[in-house]
């Protein structure tokens, strides 16, 4: 069995610098930028998962699932447990489609983010990049540096982790500020996903019961309206 944990947040804007957390140096040894070979898995998968979504004023839960065509194509699925569709999301490179109910559009994460949660880096293009490595762990920094890493980019940064050639964590930085991350951490029953939007109270915890290679899709899902 395979697992996998995502959670989102959100709170007002005006406290946006209060509630992220200062970016920390980044640790380790000197070592030459370079992205390791993460890729999806050639053959398309079909995930499927029970999830339960919480928020200040809602919760929600049932059962979904995710249809993922390489290279750059998913689609996740949404029911709710009481009989009622809860919506779905189509992935294709970076565009995101989340047509219907405002649920599922609540909860998810940017594609960077989506992508990442899947374990494929597909990161905005850098000006600048520096990685240090610390036992086996990667961790890169990317965006415009001005000669340091991410806590004094100019704009939006990205800092990324991997533990050996796995894609372990990919967080968005905004003024020297974590704004939302995503990690990946295998366990006792397959891995475990966090999305967190440090600003945010909102929370989804799926769980992935069932994975199964296929020969593909048919066209019709990945129709946009």
């Amino acid at each position: 069995m395979k697992r996998i944990l995502l959670f989102a947040t959100a709170l007002p804007l005006t406290l946006l610098a209060s509630c992220a957390p200062a970016v920390r140096p980044l640790s380790g040894t000197p070592t030459p930028a370079v992205l390791p070979p993460v890729q999806l898995p050639a053959r398309p998968m079909q995930l499927r998962f029970t999830w339960n979504y919480s928020d200040d004023s809602f919760n929600a839960n049932g059962e979904g699932a995710v249809r993922v065509q390489p290279p750059d194509r998913a689609r996740l699925d949404f029911f709710l447990n009481n009989g009622v569709a809860g919506g779905y999301a189509i992935l294709i490179g970076d565009s995101l489609t989340i047509p219907g109910p405002e649920l599922v559009r609540r909860f998810l994460p940017p594609p960077p983010l989506l992508w990442a949660a899947l374990g494929k880096p597909a990161l905005p293009p850098s000006s600048d990049t520096t990685a240090r490595i610390d036992g086996d762990t990667l961790r890169v920094d990317m965006g415009e540096l001005r000669g340091g890493d991410a806590r004094n980019a100019d704009g939006r940064a990205w800092r990324l982790a991997f533990a050996g050639t796995r894609l372990a964590r990919v967080e968005r930085i905004e003024g020297g500020k974590v704004v939302e991350w995503v990690s990946r951490t295998p366990d006792a029953g397959g891995e475990t996903i966090r999305y967190n939007h440090e600003t945010a109270r909102r929370a989804l915890t799926i769980v992935v019961n069932d994975t199964m290679w296929v020969e593909g899709f048919d066209d019709a899902i990945w129709r946009r309206p």
